[in-house]
């Protein structure tokens, strides 16, 4: 009977823990009160420090000083102008938000607008959410938001985790989104008709059609409207005046990394919340049942299993969507981003462009080096080392997988044997 009333109340603890994970708030996460360690705050340290400087300029702020420091380039400007950010008042068709984007950190300036709008993504915690006022100081300061951000960045649409959220809605004349016509999360998977709907896009995309560039004016017939038009616009010149901002273009090339990269580190975030939370639970069950440390249930290793597995199929783009033309880009964006490398003794990088039937040349995701995915829990990096392995060595040759061909499985294992150095020793074998 006492072993049956510890099993009960092990079960209660597993339910109790599993309902918890809708709070980030909640140990062992402890979003909002943990320390962080991602590229904004540790560069707050050196400004702090006297290591650092930030230049306020009278037209553009501290933006150009900002991208500078961190690493972001400006041909990476994507332009929104739907009304979906808290200094939405000075967001229109005619005032659009600029957003800039690097591998882990994310700008967003509104022309007029009182502050940057940061996103840093931490190795730990994921994103992590800043404001930097938009005058002169002699000691600038990137603030951390929490709630005011969550609100609408801790949802389903960002995988119930505080997180980045690509958004593509019908947008009246004034920018505000039809909502009674719907909205989309944008991500690899999406339909390119689903995309990018509030945006400026520049680029061609031949037969294909998106729903940028367009404001509505039949609000109760949106979902007809013709985006043919307006689907290969190279130049804003027309629509727009890109004068006040660093870059005239929009480039859907770097919308297209734009909508991976931000679903990836939603679920690389989910991945890690989960599986911390798991392994609390595990400690605990182990306790009470008399186990030994370290040891792991079945029940929890579906748990780990559940929370990685959707990882290892966003990072092999299990489920993107074909590209029936070629994309082009307008800005220096595609050959900037590719220059970063790492390559491997081919010359072959993960950051290699496709851009004909898919968005790179070797399926799988160039965050694999990223901060944020070295930072998982160890229980969950081995699931999906491991599970990587299975599916490129041609053991797991499923229905989620079909997109892989031999070779692009062979490319990517190659790619990965030279530029990943922290590969389990059973990559190493050849195959």
């Amino acid at each position: 009977m006492y072993a049956i009333l510890l099993a009960l109340c092990a079960a209660g603890l597993l339910a109790f823990t599993t309902n918890a994970l809708a709070d980030s708030d909640d140990e062992p996460i402890s979003y909002s009160t943990a320390p962080v360690n991602d590229p904004v705050a540790r560069f707050q340290k050196r400004l702090d420090a006297g290591e650092a400087k930030l230049n306020f300029d009278p037209k553009h702020g501290y933006l150009e000083s900002v991208l500078k420091n961190l690493k972001i380039s400006a041909s990476s400007q994507a332009l929104v102008f739907s009304k979906t950010s808290f200094q939405r008042n000075l967001i229109s068709p005619h005032k659009p938000r600029a957003l800039y984007f690097s591998d882990d950190v994310y700008v967003g300036t509104v022309r007029d607008g009182a502050a940057l709008e940061v996103a840093s993504i931490d190795p730990r915690q994921g994103t992590i959410f800043y404001t930097l006022k938009q005058e002169e100081s002699k000691q600038p300061r990137f603030v951390r938001q929490t709630y005011d951000c969550t609100q609408c960045h801790e949802s389903g649409m960002t995988r119930g985790v505080p997180g980045l959220l690509l958004r593509s809605v019908f947008p009246d004349s004034q920018g505000l989104p039809i909502f009674t016509a719907g909205t989309f999360a944008t991500t690899d998977r999406s339909p390119l008709n689903e995309r990018w709907g509030g945006w400026y896009v520049t680029g061609s995309c031949g037969r294909q059609r998106h729903m940028g560039n367009v404001t509505i004016d039949d609000e109760k017939h949106a979902e007809q409207t013709d985006f043919g038009p307006t689907s290969n616009v190279t130049s804003l010149a027309k629509i727009v005046n890109t004068t006040p901002y660093l870059r005239d273009t929009s480039d859907i090339v770097a919308l297209l990394v734009f909508g991976h990269q931000q679903n990836l580190h939603n679920l690389i975030t989910r991945a890690n919340y989960d599986v911390r939370t798991t392994m609390r639970d595990s400690e605990a069950l182990n306790k009470a049942l008399g186990e030994p440390p370290g040891h792991r249930s079945e029940s929890n290793n579906h748990r780990i299993q559940n929370a990685c597995e959707p990882l290892v199929r966003a990072i092999l783009f299990s489920g993107e969507t074909k590209l029936s033309d070629a994309v082009k880009g307008t800005s220096e964006f595609a050959r900037e981003f590719s220059a970063q490398g790492p390559l491997d003794s081919r010359g072959r990088s993960l950051r290699d462009f496709d851009l004909t039937g898919r968005i790179f040349k070797y399926p799988c995701s160039y965050l694999i080096y990223s901060e944020q995915f070295d930072g998982l829990p160890p229980e969950a990096r081995d699931y999906v080392y491991r599970r990587l392995w299975e599916v490129l060595d041609g053991d797991d040759p499923g229905k989620a997988f079909a997109h892989l061909s031999d070779k692009d499985r062979r490319a990517v294992v190659q790619i990965l044997r030279d530029t990943k150095k922290d590969l389990p020793a059973y990559w190493k074998r050849k195959g």
